[in-house]
């Protein structure tokens, strides 16, 4: 009923009846329940054009329950809190430390929790939780972040019960590109999708037949390792040329500075460096004709291979692009996508393969992770999965 609710904005009882199927006392004796948890409000009348009387119609009351959204990335950590109608109410940023020091980061990130609770002046009581969008891979049953590979120091970091013991709150443990397609189903968009993740790592989140898939261990999603280029640099897996390794900051600032295009004094292994560097980069290309954009057109060639497979065998209505790194690259990118894959979709003469970026801008992670806390007020037959 709540989920009936936030999808349209607003209902009437009726209209409640209507698309859940409870009988007209049902919805009576939960909405009464509902308005004294203080969940929904009551939000006026509904114009009729009949003679009938006006239907009340009910909102959520969005100070009603909050969440707490973490997205960890390795570049930069962004922790979001929620009210009840998924809107983002306060948000703070942190950069990780250099040395990627597990406990410094999740000591950083608890306080930042509490930073942003206390900003929306939100009662404790009506905070949910957090979710924490991670990399990958996960063990989401334990709650322990295994070995990220852009994480050095990470290893069966049980990031899960770290964070709930220092916040006192229950906390949710999820994918970072899961999370990331999490928040584009919530916010509404339908169909079958990928959410391209572009990050310090790449990932793609799936959602076919309005379900999040997540696989066996909750760890779907891991495309780092198509080979888009036999002749490209050498992975840590061993070969030639992964979409992963190719898509990185690092790679790309790298490929600049040997080309001349960015300082050689650019420090490839200070993360900071890499990342105002990346922005160069991008805003170079936005420019016009040069060895920037032929850079960055040569990386929206190499990720549409890797889409066009994902596409291809799960006859996708839609790809949308995310991440920390979509923003600088935005203004180029989905067009040469779109160019790319125009001739290489198999089922293009029945239906198109849409290409857009996310709504959500840099935070779909974090709003992810918020989102799928407050998806268990939406769905009581579920349980946040984190011990309080």
């Amino acid at each position: 009923m709540l989920d009936a609710i936030r999808r349209t904005e607003q209902l009437s009882r009726v209209e409640l009846a209507a698309a859940t199927g409870l009988s007209g006392q049902a919805i009576s004796n939960i909405i009464r329940r509902l308005l004294e948890a203080g969940l929904v409000r009551e939000a006026g009348r509904q114009k009729t054009t009949g003679l009938g009387k006006p239907r009340t119609l009910l909102r959520l009351e969005p100070t009603g329950q909050y969440a707490v959204g973490v997205h960890l990335d390795p570049a930069v950590v962004t922790v979001v809190l929620l009210d009840l109608t998924g809107e983002v109410v306060a948000r703070h940023q942190l950069v990780p430390p250099e040395d990627d020091d597990p406990d410094v980061l999740i000591d950083a990130i608890a306080a930042t929790v509490e930073a942003v609770i206390a900003e929306a002046a939100a009662p404790r009581s009506r905070v949910m939780g957090v979710g924490i969008a991670a990399p990958g891979p996960i063990d989401a049953e334990r709650g322990v972040v295994v070995d990220p590979p852009n994480l050095s120091t990470w290893h069966l970091v049980p990031l899960r019960d770290e964070l709930r013991e220092r916040t006192g709150l229950p906390v949710l443990l999820e994918k970072d590109v899961t999370a990331a397609a999490a928040a584009e189903k919530w916010v509404g968009a339908p169909g079958n999708f990928v959410f391209f993740y572009l990050g310090t790592g790449v990932g793609a989140g799936l959602v076919i037949g309005d379900e999040i898939i997540r696989g066996t261990s909750s760890n779907a999603g891991e495309i780092g390792h198509v080979i888009v280029d036999p002749e490209g640099p050498v992975c840590h897996c061993g070969r030639r040329g992964c979409v992963g390794d190719t898509s990185r900051p690092r790679y790309l600032v790298h490929q600049a500075v040997h080309a001349g295009v960015l300082a050689q004094s650019i420090d490839l292994d200070d993360r900071q460096a890499v990342d105002a560097a990346f922005g160069r980069l991008c805003a170079l290309a936005a420019e016009g004709p040069g060895v920037a954009r032929e850079i960055i057109t040569a990386l929206a060639e190499r990720i549409a291979k890797a889409v066009e497979d994902v596409a291809n065998l799960l006859d996708l209505d839609r790809v949308v692009f995310g991440g920390p790194y979509w923003e600088p690259l935005g203004p180029l990118f989905c067009d040469r996508v779109r160019a790319a894959l125009d001739g290489r979709f198999t089922v293009r003469a029945i239906h198109p393969l849409e290409v857009t970026g996310t709504a959500l801008g840099a935070d779909a992670g974090a709003i992810g992770a918020g989102s799928l806390v407050l998806d268990h007020t939406f769905s009581p037959e579920r349980e946040l999965v984190a011990e309080r």
